[in-house]
C-alpha cells in the first residue's frame, strides 16, 4: 500500500503552514494503540519522517506502545496546529522499519540522546532518578571514546494510513473536512460535514 502523492502534498502544505503560524512543535502527533483486547493508549510521539510508505516514528519496543504495537499492528494518530487551526488524523497499520535505516536514523541524533536510549528502561518502574541518572553516567563512560550504537530495543516504525482526515477551522463550525480512503490500491477524498 502506498500513500497517495496528493495526500503526501496536502500534509506537507498543512505541515508548512502549521510552522509558518508559529506552532512550537509542528512534528508532534498523539499516536494511540491497542493491546488488541480493549486497552488503549496514547502518547505524543515525534514524526521524523513521511514517504509513500507512511509516518515514521522513533521508540523503545520495550515501551507499552512497542509492546501494544508488537500485539496490536494498528494505530491511529493525530496532528493538533492550533495556530493554523488545522487537525490531520491517520489510522493503519503499522510496522518497524528495517535495522538499517533505523541505524541511519540513529546516527543523527545527539549523544545525549544516544545514551539516553540505552539508559531508559521505559515504561518501566523506577526506584528514583539517580538510578537513572547512574545508568548515564555508566554508558558515558562505556562509550567514552567510541560511537554509541543503536539498542537492539529502539527502533522507527511507519504507520501506513488507510485513510487521512485534513481538517481545518472554518467560522460557526462549519469547519472543512476531507476524508481519503483507500480500497484496492486506489485512493477516494471525500467532504464530509462538519
Amino acid at each position: 500500500m502506498s500513500l497517495s502523492q496528493e495526500i503526501i502534498e496536502q500534509f506537507n502544505q498543512a505541515f508548512k503552514q502549521a510552522k509558518v503560524s508559529g506552532e512550537p512543535e509542528p512534528t508532534a502527533m498523539v499516536l494511540a494503540t491497542s493491546d488488541c483486547e480493549g486497552l488503549v493508549t496514547s502518547r505524543t510521539v515525534l514524526l521524523k519522517a513521511l514517504d509513500a510508505n507512511g509516518f515514521v516514528f522513533f521508540t523503545n519496543t520495550h515501551s507499552m506502545k512497542g509492546k501494544q504495537i508488537a500485539a496490536c499492528p494498528r494505530a491511529a494518530a493525530t496532528f493538533l496546529w492550533k495556530a493554523s487551526s488545522c487537525q490531520v488524523q491517520l489510522v493503519g497499520s503499522v510496522k518497524q522499519i528495517s535495522a538499517e535505516a533505523a541505524d541511519v536514523y540513529f546516527a543523527t541524533r545527539d549523544r545525549g540522546s544516544q545514551i539516553s536510549a540505552w539508559a531508559s528502561r521505559q515504561s518501566e518502574p523506577l526506584d528514583s532518578r539517580e538510578t537513572l541518572l547512574q545508568r548515564v553516567r555508566d554508558l558515558e563512560r562505556k562509550y567514552e571514546h567510541v560511537e554509541v550504537p543503536r539498542p537492539p530495543h529502539w527502533t522507527g516504525y511507519v504507520l501506513s494510513p488507510e485513510s487521512v482526515e485534513f481538517w481545518t477551522q472554518r467560522e460557526f463550525r462549519l469547519h472543512d473536512r476531507f476524508l481519503y480512503t483507500i480500497d484496492d490500491g486506489v485512493w477516494t477524498k471525500q467532504r464530509l460535514n462538519p
